[in-house]
C-alpha cells in the first residue's frame, strides 16, 4: 500500500473560523477522487512536528486571544517552517495563520504579538474600522469569491519583494489602501478569504497539484536504493 498524502493542520482546535476547516476537508475530497490516501494530523500546543513528513501545511484564523496563545508556541516551530517555506513546499495560511508569517502583529493597545518573522510583513490592529463583506479577487488561476472578517490591515514591509495573491476586486484585502489580498510567496500562499477560500475550484486545483508534486518529491525521496 502507497504512502499516504501528509497534511499538517496548525492549531485546528484553536484556529478555525468562519469555515477555514473546510480547506481540509476539500483537498483531502479532491486528492482521495484521484486515488491518492490522505492523512491530516492536528499538530497543537506542544507537539512536535518535522517539515520533511508532510506534504502539504494549513494554518487557519483565530480570534486575538487564541492568536497570542498561539503565537508563544509557534515560535518552536520557527527554523522548521522556515526551512519548509524556503524549500517550496506549499502551505497555505488564513487570516490570523497568514499574520503569523510576518514579523508582528501591533494590537489595539499598541502591544505587539510577536510573528514567525519568515514573511516581510506586519498588522496592525484598527479597531474603529473593519473590513467585513464579500470579496471579488484576480488571482494567477483566476477569479476568486471569498468572504472577508478582519481589523487587522497587513502591510509588506519596505523594499520586500512580496507579491500579492492577487489584485482586490471588490471588498479590502490586506488593507484599505493597497487594494491587493494576500501574498504569494514561493509555494505559500496567505490570504484573508474564508468561505473557505478553496470553495474556489480554480484555487483547489492549483493547491492541489503543489500538494501531489511535493507528494511526488518526497516519497521518491525516501524510496530505498535497490541492490543489484
Amino acid at each position: 500500500m502507497s504512502e499516504p498524502i501528509k497534511i499538517a493542520y496548525l492549531y485546528e482546535d484553536l484556529m478555525n473560523t468562519y469555515g477555514d476547516s473546510g480547506d481540509v476537508k476539500i483537498l483531502r475530497y479532491l486528492l482521495e477522487n484521484d486515488g491518492y490516501q490522505v492523512q491530516v494530523d492536528n499538530v497543537s500546543l506542544g507537539d512536535n512536528f518535522s517539515d520533511d513528513d508532510y506534504d502539504f501545511i494549513f494554518f487557519g484564523g483565530g480570534q486575538d486571544f487564541e492568536q497570542t496563545i498561539v503565537a508563544q508556541d509557534l515560535q518552536r516551530h520557527q527554523a522548521t517552517l522556515r526551512d519548509y517555506i524556503e524549500a517550496g513546499k506549499p502551505m497555505l495560511a488564513i487570516c490570523g495563520g497568514y499574520q503569523l508569517l510576518g514579523d508582528y502583529y501591533m494590537t489595539s493597545d499598541g502591544g505587539t504579538i510577536k510573528g514567525l518573522s519568515i514573511l516581510p510583513l506586519h498588522t496592525i490592529f484598527k479597531a474603529d474600522s473593519r473590513m467585513i463583506g464579500d470579496t471579488k479577487v484576480k488571482t494567477p488561476w483566476g477569479e476568486m469569491t471569498a468572504f472577508e472578517n478582519h481589523s487587522g490591515r497587513t502591510y509588506f514591509d519596505d523594499n520586500s519583494n512580496l507579491q500579492p495573491l492577487g489584485e482586490v476586486i471588490e471588498g479590502y484585502g490586506n488593507n484599505p489602501e493597497d487594494k491587493q489580498e494576500g501574498v504569494h510567496y514561493k509555494n505559500t500562499i496567505g490570504s484573508y478569504s474564508h468561505g473557505p477560500i478553496l470553495r474556489n475550484e480554480n484555487v483547489a486545483k492549483a493547491i492541489k497539484e503543489m500538494i501531489i508534486t511535493n507528494y511526488q518529491a518526497r516519497t521518491t525521496a525516501n524510496k530505498p536504493i535497490e541492490n543489484k
